[in-house]
């Protein structure tokens, strides 16, 4: 038997999990910034991106958190067991109920790689639970890296109201110090007791994380990129944003459609580098993590 400290170690740093295999330079390459920037793209129909892809993380979270729950008195994830200051799905329901509105739960949209993540969590939780380890390092290490940063840049972004309505899940009330928690969180890590192959795979399911991290990423780029219709599906009809006091509908009616919302659209680039570093601080999270 080994102890954690070096899976802490191998996690810390993506190149033990990643090289050989070329993996590491090709999705660090894929996830640049600069790709959800178009050059010159005019300000068009996209309040509704963050909202989109907050839909995704509590689809996540929801599964990954369901299966924590199931397995938190399993020695295997005990030591990591930190509900009050990491979990995020009460945060994400603050903020679906935000943007969508009080029937959030039936206007949320749920894409084809959330449900790929979904599934993938779901059978680590339920037949190889010390992969699990892997699957919470990336998320929440991430997330909590560069919460309070991307939660400033929305607001500015969005016009959003300073007491962080709609960005809860950015928040973790109860972490007084980030940077103590994450030492925290290795020194934990570090008790963790596993055979050299059951580490090999915890290595290998970061490996997977990151993969299904990117494969999301990219669908959303997709979707986030494609050309407006009459009418977006992606659109859910209740979706809205409260600017200070007052609640604002995002769907543009007739006679604004097609024309740019100075106070929302036209932060659309700016936006778009928002959804980008958040993901990134998500899927990259081992990088960011070793700074």
């Amino acid at each position: 038997m080994c102890n954690g400290s070096y899976l802490s170690q191998g996690l810390k740093s993506p190149s033990p999990a990643f090289r050989g295999d070329g993996v590491q330079r090709g999705l660090l390459g894929r996830a640049v910034p600069c790709r959800w920037i178009p050059r010159g793209q005019k300000p068009g129909r996209g309040a509704w991106r963050l909202p989109l892809v907050m839909a995704s993380l509590y689809h996540i979270y929801v599964a990954l958190e369901e299966e924590i729950e199931r397995n938190k008195e399993n020695p295997v994830y005990t030591p990591l067991y930190f509900p009050e200051e990491l979990h995020r799905r009460a945060s994400l329901e603050q903020d679906m109920a935000f943007w969508y509105g009080p029937r959030w739960q039936e206007a949320i949209p749920y894409t084809q790689a959330t449900k790929r993540y979904v599934q993938r969590l779901q059978e680590v939780g339920r037949t190889e639970p010390e992969l699990l380890v892997a699957h919470a390092y990336t998320r929440y290490l991430g997330d909590l890296s560069g919460g309070q940063v991307l939660k400033k840049i929305a607001q500015k972004a969005l016009n959003l109201p300073s007491s962080g309505e709609g960005l809860a899940f950015f928040t973790f009330p109860n972490i007084a110090s980030a940077t103590k928690f994450k030492q925290l969180y290795r020194s934990r890590m570090n008790t963790l007791e596993m055979t050299p192959e059951v580490r090999q795979r915890v290595l290998d399911e970061a490996k997977t994380a990151f993969l299904l991290n990117i494969q999301l990423f990219e669908e959303l780029q997709g979707l986030l990129t494609q050309k407006a219709k009459d009418h977006d599906p992606l659109q859910a009809p209740e979706l809205h944003r409260r600017a200070g006091s007052k609640v604002q509908d995002l769907a543009p009616t007739k006679a604004s459609r097609g024309k740019p919302q100075p106070s929302v659209l036209s932060q659309a680039p700016l936006l778009r580098w928002v959804l980008t570093l958040s993901f990134l601080v998500a899927t990259v999270a081992v990088g960011l993590y070793a700074m």
